[in-house]
């Protein structure tokens, strides 16, 4: 299969980077390796690291970071395994690094991966998929507890607790294996007058699920963190988010990095010792153009964070 992909904010991201040419950038979250490929394009004696837990990403943007003369190297690995990054990199610090953390389009595109609701595929949604946990075990051995608490959590349904209802009423019939099999459920839980508008009416829980799969916000504040140790002074940290609550996770930790102080407002000065680590560099988060919007509708919902570490 060839992969397609546009590169999200592509243009916003290269600037923020403020690119050295021999500087070590980090992709760690390598895709399709459209961000990556641009960055090592204006590279010269510099690195450009591409991390990536998906197999089928490691080996198209192999593919497409060949093609460059560029110094360039590959880690299989979650973004969160910072040791591994940087043990197999051979790196000590990075003067900036990217986390796009939306699904790849052809993650998206591919039947077989299961993480669309507009294609008929196995319940998978596994971005690793080495790791046993797929969507099928979510929907079919979680609770009507745990399945509206994650609907509710991770994909913000007002509907969580009847979808979660009617999920358990199918699954005592049968198991539900399919994407499919999973939409038809969750339209037949969503009151038809509350179907008419808005996003598709699976959007929400297909999203919950994945995140729950994948482990994605349990790992995100930590994995941040952990980059921002290994950035050299002035190197930048740039974020791309498609929905608010990996934005939230995004906005509170490069705020908190800003002003770490502990100390209650009353106190004169700071006693608690906690440093500022980061500045933040946009105030607001930045917005695809409308002419991206145009050509790439599925970039309608990101958003681009950056924060540089101070020297």
């Amino acid at each position: 299969m060839e992969m397609v992909h546009k590169s999200v904010l592509l243009a916003e991201t290269l600037d923020y980077l403020n690119i050295r040419t021999d500087g070590v950038y980090i992709d760690a979250t390598l895709g399709g390796g459209g961000h990556s490929s641009e960055i090592a394009k204006k590279l010269g004696s510099g690195l450009l690291v591409g991390v990536d837990q998906d197999d089928f990403a490691i080996q198209q943007a192999s593919a497409v970071l060949s093609k460059l003369d560029k110094n360039t190297k590959i880690v299989r690995a979650n973004f969160s395994e910072i040791d591994k990054i940087v043990s197999e990199a051979q790196i000590s610090s990075a003067d900036g690094v990217l986390m796009d953390l939306g699904v790849s389009s052809f993650q998206l595109d591919d039947a077989t991966r299961g993480f669309s609701y507009m294609h008929d595929a196995p319940l998978d949604m596994r971005m690793n998929q080495n790791h046993q946990m797929s969507a099928c075990d979510v929907v079919n051995s979680y609770s009507e507890d745990e399945l509206r608490n994650i609907f509710l959590s991770y994909g913000e349904e007002k509907w969580s607790a009847r979808i979660a209802k009617f999920i358990i009423s199918q699954r005592e019939k049968e198991s539900i294996k399919t994407t499919f099999q999973l939409v038809g459920v969750i339209k037949a839980a969503i009151p038809k007058s509350a179907r008419k508008d808005g996003p598709h009416p699976a959007k929400r829980v297909f999203q919950a699920i994945r995140i729950e799969v994948n482990g994605e916000l349990a790992i995100l504040e930590k994995s941040i963190e952990n980059f921002v140790n290994i950035l050299s002074p002035n190197g930048r940290i740039c974020i791309i988010t498609f929905h608010s609550l990996e934005d939230r996770i995004v906005k509170n930790v490069f705020a908190r990095l800003q002003n770490p102080c502990t100390c209650p407002r009353e106190f004169p000065i700071c006693v608690c010792g906690k440093t500022q680590t980061v500045k933040i560099i946009t105030k607001k988060p930045i917005a695809p153009s409308e002419n991206e919007l145009t050509e790439n509708p599925r970039a309608r919902s990101a958003k681009l964070r950056v924060a540089e570490k101070i020297d």
